[in-house]
């Protein structure tokens, strides 16, 4: 354990970790179970095209989500390309800025316009006030973001989407196996969006999964992830193709599996940093709701400048000399991008706020509880001394300039 700032690795000292410990590791997964299966889809020759193991996946998801119909894809962003497809939306699109960038893409790939929209700075998903002052003739729907598995306000949201005649969904990508109101994340607005990328708290190496109780959507889905066939004449023009393979589905049958073990050792290690963490001036960890489900994928810090004398990106310059890798998630905002931020200038004073100060800190089964000991003690120190680590690491740069 570090107790001085001539133990920080930045300053000279030992690193913490021998070997990087990440955010967003794969999860551990019984190999026997995965090889079981991956043979079995050899032996039985059918490796993609909607095969067994990818049909049982989709009624394994679309079960415990509650919902009627689940089309699994390749990746996340081809599914929200789909959806958008599907769905017929033109014009304008709605959508966070605080968010990985897919969100947007997926959104101007298919020539369509994202319009960012400020969050709720409680919790940290698009403000449904803000979201109904930026409709225009134009907006055709509006994609929310369940940011790090905090649900959108979805009740606000549907009354904005509906009193405006627009589309409303959602991109759940880090929200697989959460609740709101009692209800599970996958049956809001008119389809909701999966990751099971490789990163995510269910994997299936690289993969997506759409969601929905829309029968004629479910249908057009489906035929358009595979080339179009099922709507008639196919032409290039009708479909792309955005299937998961079997052995995707195999990696994501095997990962579910162990969802409930991931959930525990997730949970495991944020009260660990809730107790650890919890009460230093200038640092602040999300919460989430204790009265619905969560899958604690994310452990998110927010590092407040003035009170702690240190910023955001001195801590993740310090933590990454120790050998921990933290991420700023998500910064710099979208809109902070090109090409968004000179097509597109727009002024988000919640969202520029929070990108500004968040920092997600090493999580997942691969992490260890005296793991995150180990980084909340360089946390600690770091905050504690704020002042005098911003000094002497100006100090440094100046001599090395």
């Amino acid at each position: 354990m570090k107790r001085t700032i001539e133990d920080l690795a930045l300053f000279g000292g030992r690193k913490a970790f021998l070997h990087p410990l990440y955010v967003g590791r794969p999860n551990k997964i019984d190999r026997s179970r995965l090889f079981d299966r991956l043979n079995w889809a050899l032996d039985n020759q059918w490796l993609t095209n909607g095969g067994p193991l990818a049909r049982e996946l989709e009624d394994r998801v679309a079960e415990l989500t509650g919902v009627r119909h689940c089309v699994a894809t390749c990746n996340a962003t081809a599914a929200l390309q789909l959806l958008i497809r599907s769905a017929g939306l033109t014009g304008e699109v709605i959508v966070p800025s605080m968010t990985f960038a897919a969100t947007a893409h997926a959104v101007r790939w298919l020539g369509l316009d994202p319009v960012f929209a400020d969050i709720d700075p409680v919790t940290a998903c698009l403000d449904p006030a803000d979201v109904a002052a930026r409709i225009t003739p134009r907006t055709s729907a509006i994609i929310g973001v369940h940011l790090w598995g905090r649900p959108c306000a979805v009740d606000e949201l549907e009354k904005v989407a509906a009193d405006n005649g627009i589309q409303l969904f959602f991109d759940s990508a880090h929200a697989f196996g959460v609740t709101t109101g009692g209800r599970d994340i996958g049956g809001f607005g008119g389809a909701e969006v999966f990751s099971f990328h490789a990163t995510k708290v269910v994997n299936s190496f690289e993969g997506g999964a759409i969601v929905t109780d829309d029968d004629g959507l479910a249908e057009r889905l489906r035929a358009l992830h595979n080339f179009g066939i099922g709507l008639g004449e196919v032409n290039e023009a009708a479909g792309t193709n955005a299937k998961m393979s079997e052995a995707a589905a195999a990696m994501g049958l095997t990962s579910l599996d162990s969802f409930g073990e991931a959930i525990a050792h997730n949970m495991a290690g944020y009260e660990l940093y809730r107790r650890e963490l919890g009460r230093i001036p200038g640092l602040g960890l999300i919460e989430y709701d204790a009265e619905e489900r969560q899958n604690y994928q994310y452990v998110i810090a927010r590092v407040d400048p003035e009170t702690s004398s240190l910023h955001r990106d001195l801590l993740h310059a310090l933590l990454h000399a120790e050998n921990v890798i933290a991420m700023k998630y998500f910064s710099p905002a979208v809109h902070q991008m090109e090409p968004y931020r000179s097509q597109a200038p727009v002024s988000l004073p919640h969202t520029e706020h929070l990108a500004d100060q968040v920092l997600a800190l090493p999580t997942g089964t691969t992490v260890s509880l005296e793991d995150i000991r180990r980084v909340c003690n360089i946390v600690r120190l770091a905050i504690t001394h704020g002042a005098e680590i911003t000094r002497r690491a100006a100090r440094q740069q100046s001599q090395s300039a």
